[in-house]
């Protein structure tokens, strides 16, 4: 924090996240993706015959991707407690009640695409990314909640849990453009927010600091990149397009568009004045994915 500056922790603006859902879905864009995605599935069908029947049964056998989604998450969290005919008609419902739901879906499976240079196809994003699929779940456990089915929402909670080890309380609000990069370990609590564009990756808590009830976990703006193992705690605010570093212990508010390192965190650099520096870029590290450039400012470290 700079110099001067109060420890008290402001409640950021309710106009600057979303309270679910997000922005309305732009059919375009969906009717786009699903070509693509019904595309690599008859290419990777043809090319790799011991794939065709599972390919045809989550893609090419459904009219559009809400239902291939729905399909594919059912089949991947049905259990003896919440059986996958019964989790098929909920997500089918859920996404035809809410088109917003939709837009979600292909903002995120367009975000892996463009972040993540693993990802080698729209396809793959869908049907292989857990990140993917535990964020789609949980948006369904997240309507849930809101309805008051609570009961149904935790235990949709508890079964992405097991399956993807990603652990999202449904009551926390999530935009949309959403990376969790590998996923395992990911634990984000009741009263998160996180905005748009958004990057995170594995191992990373965004957590409280002990019993209090009520507001209490952290608020991600747009565009932040949280690197692996880091830990965020209490109702702090990580600013637009700020970077957090891997395996970082955060305990104050973050300014926008700077950087923090450490155990416990400090911001990289700062001023004469003792005002933090901040990157003027107008990409969002969230989107840039660069998780190295700060080095050269904060440490000696030399190979």
């Amino acid at each position: 924090m700079a110099s001067g500056q109060s420890n008290h922790i402001h409640k950021p603006p309710a106009e600057v996240f979303p309270t679910f859902p997000p922005p309305e879905s732009n059919s375009d864009d969906e009717s786009r993706v699903w070509y693509q995605i019904k595309k690599e599935a008859r290419h990777d069908a043809d090319s790799e015959p011991a794939l065709a029947s599972y390919l045809y049964a989550t893609i090419l056998s459904h009219s559009s991707l809400p239902r291939s989604l729905s399909s594919h998450l059912s089949n991947k969290l049905g259990s003896s407690t919440l059986s996958s005919n019964v989790l098929y008609d909920l997500f089918v419902a859920s996404f035809t009640m809410h088109p917003t739901l939709r837009s979600a879906v292909v903002a995120d499976l367009l975000a892996i695409k463009e972040r993540d240079p693993a990802a080698i196809t729209i396809l793959h994003c869908l049907l292989n990314y857990k990140g993917f699929l535990a964020i789609q779940a949980y948006r369904i456990s997240h309507v849930l909640w809101s309805e008051n089915r609570k009961p149904l929402a935790l235990a949709l909670q508890s079964r992405i849990s097991d399956v993807f080890a990603v652990d999202i309380h449904p009551a926390a609000r999530i935009g949309k453009g959403i990376l969790l990069d590998h996923a395992t370990g990911v634990v984000i609590g009741e009263t998160a927010v996180i905005g748009n564009r958004v990057s995170i990756l594995h191992h990373v808590t965004l957590g409280g600091t002990g019993k209090d009830e009520g507001d209490r976990h952290p608020k991600i703006y747009d565009g932040v990149l949280i690197g692996a193992g880091a830990t965020v705690l209490g109702n702090i605010i990580i600013g637009e397009g700020a970077k957090i570093g891997a395996g970082s212990l955060v305990l104050k508010d973050v300014p926008a568009k700077t950087t923090a390192v450490g155990n416990p965190a400090r911001l990289v650099r700062r001023d004469n004045e003792g005002e933090p520096v901040k990157n003027e870029s107008d990409v969002f590290p969230g989107e840039t994915m660069d998780h190295t450039s700060f080095i050269e400012q904060w440490s000696n470290y030399v190979i």
